[in-house]
C-alpha cells in the first residue's frame, strides 16, 4: 500500500476556487484497503506536487502550487479539483495533459479513475488558437445558413482505387451533399494514394459546384507522421483545397497543435480511437474532455456521435457535447462543470455513425439545424446509388424542416421512398 500520510493535505471543501484556477472533475472509486477521501488526495497530489513519500525537497514555496480537491461527493464518487495556473506550460496541451491524466491512471489505489470534466480559465485558452472558421465561418463559406449541413463518407472505408473514388464522392455532392470526406483508415495506400486521390477528387468536387450552383467541400484524411502531414497540407492549400481531416487522437495532440498553426483551411476531427478513453467510464476520459481540447486547439467540425446510430453515446451525453462546442457559456450542473468560452468560436458538431434518412428527424430534433448530419452507408447503401442516396438525405432534411413526416413526404420524393423502403 502506499504512504496515504504522504497525500494528506490537499483537501480543503472552504477552498473557493479562482478565475485562473483549472478545475478538474473526476469519478473515482479506492480501492480495497482505502477510502475514498485517501484516493481523493493521492490523485490532486500524484496529478501535481505530491509523491508517495515525504521529500526534504519540498519547500514552503512549492506547496503554494499544491491543488486542492474542494468537492467530494461520495455517493457518485465525484470529486473537484482546482489546479493552480502556475502549475501548467500555456500553449502545451502535451504537458497539460501529462500532469492532469497522467501518472493517475497507474495509482493501485485507485480501482476506477474517469476524468468526467474540465473547466479551461481564459488565460489558458488565449494560450491556443481556436477554430480559424468555426459554425458561422463554414456556413458562410458554403452559403449554408437555416438548416443542417449533409455529408457523407466514400464507402466502401478502403478499396477503391483514386479514379472509383472521385467518382463516388461526385455522384455524393451531385446528389446534394455539402461535404464528402475521407474515412479514418484511408490515407496514402497502394490502392488509393494521397496526391492522385486529392488531385482528382478536389476536380470532381469543382465540378459538382458549377452543375449544382451550390458550394461543395472535400474533407481530405492528411493524418500521417507530423512532417509528412505538413507537406500533405501544404499540397491541398497549393492545389485548391478547401479542407482537411485528420484522425486527431491517433494523430496525438501536439501533431494537432503544429496543424492549426501550419494551415488556413478549416480542420475537420474525426475521433478515431475516441472509445479506447471513454467507452468505460469506469477508467479514462470522457468525450467530453476531448472536445474542450478539441475546440481549444482549433478544429472547426468535430464527431460527437448520433444518440441513435450505431456507436455508443447516449442522447444527454451528445446533446451535453454539442452545446459545449457549439455555445460560448454552458451551465454548471450536478453532472457538468461551467465553461465560458471568450472569443474561441464553436466547432460545428457532426453526428456520424450509422447514419440514413429515418434517423433524420431524430437527430434534428434533438440536435437542432446547427449540426452536420453525415451518412456513409446510408447514401452508398441506397438501392439506386449514391446521387439517389444522397438526395434522399437532403429530402429528410427538407421534410424535418418543414415539420412533415417521411413517409408523407415521400409521396413525391422516390428516394426517399425508396429508403424507406430498404431501411424500414
Amino acid at each position: 500500500m502506499a504512504n496515504v500520510k504522504a497525500y494528506e493535505g490537499f483537501i480543503d471543501k472552504k477552498y473557493k476556487p479562482k478565475k485562473t484556477d483549472v478545475i478538474v472533475q473526476y469519478r473515482v472509486k479506492p480501492s480495497k484497503g482505502y477510502t475514498f477521501r485517501q484516493v481523493a488526495e493521492m490523485t490532486a497530489g500524484e496529478s501535481s506536487v505530491g509523491t508517495w513519500t515525504e521529500v526534504s525537497t519540498m519547500k514552503p514555496k512549492i506547496q503554494k502550487l499544491a491543488p486542492k480537491v474542494f468537492y467530494l461527493d461520495k455517493k457518485n464518487y465525484r470529486i473537484r479539483i482546482a489546479y493552480p495556473l502556475k502549475l501548467f506550460e500555456l500553449g502545451n496541451l502535451p504537458e497539460i495533459l501529462s500532469s492532469i491524466g497522467g501518472n493517475i491512471y497507474g495509482m493501485k489505489a485507485a480501482k476506477e479513475l474517469f476524468w468526467e470534466d474540465i473547466n479551461i480559465p481564459k488565460k489558458m485558452l488565449e494560450s491556443f488558437k481556436g477554430p480559424r472558421f468555426g459554425m458561422k465561418g463554414l456556413r458562410k463559406y458554403l452559403g449554408v445558413w437555416s438548416r443542417p449541413l449533409v455529408g457523407t463518407i466514400v464507402k466502401p472505408k478502403v478499396g477503391l482505387n483514386e479514379h472509383e473514388h472521385a467518382i463516388v464522392a461526385y455522384d455524393s455532392w451531385l446528389g446534394g451533399c455539402d461535404v464528402v470526406k475521407d474515412d479514418e483508415n484511408l490515407t496514402s495506400q497502394d490502392f488509393n494514394q494521397f496526391k492522385k486521390r486529392f488531385l482528382l477528387t478536389i476536380k470532381k468536387c469543382k465540378e459538382a459546384e458549377k452543375k449544382t450552383g451550390e458550394k461543395k467541400v472535400y474533407l481530405v484524411n492528411c493524418t500521417a507522421e507530423t512532417q509528412e502531414m505538413i507537406k500533405r497540407i501544404k499540397f491541398v492549400e497549393a492545389h485548391g483545397g478547401n479542407y482537411i481531416m485528420l484522425d486527431i487522437l491517433t494523430l496525438g495532440w501536439a501533431a494537432l497543435q503544429t496543424a492549426r498553426n501550419i494551415t488556413k483551411l478549416p480542420i475537420h476531427a474525426h475521433r478515431a480511437g475516441h472509445a479506447m478513453f471513454d467507452r468505460d467510464a469506469k477508467f479514462g476520459m470522457s468525450m467530453e474532455v476531448i472536445a474542450q481540447f478539441s475546440r481549444m486547439i482549433g478544429v472547426d467540425t468535430l464527431h460527437i456521435g448520433t444518440a441513435y446510430g450505431k456507436m455508443s453515446g447516449g442522447k444527454k451525453e451528445v446533446l451535453h457535447i454539442e452545446k459545449e462546442i457549439e455555445s460560448q457559456y454552458t451551465k454548471k450542473t450536478k453532472e457538468y462543470l461551467s465553461q465560458k468560452w471568450w472569443k474561441v468560436k464553436p466547432v460545428f458538431a457532426v453526428a456520424s455513425g450509422g447514419v440514413y434518412p429515418q434517423l433524420v428527424p431524430k437527430i434534428m430534433k434533438f440536435m437542432k439545424k446547427d449540426v452536420v448530419i453525415q451518412a456513409g452507408g446510408g447514401v452508398h447503401g441506397h438501392p439506386h446509388g449514391s446521387v439517389a442516396g444522397a438526395k434522399a438525405m437532403r429530402q429528410a432534411v427538407d421534410a424535418s424542416l418543414k415539420g412533415v413526416s417521411l413517409k408523407k413526404y415521400s409521396k413525391d420524393h422516390k428516394e426517399l421512398a425508396e429508403a424507406l423502403e430498404k431501411w424500414g
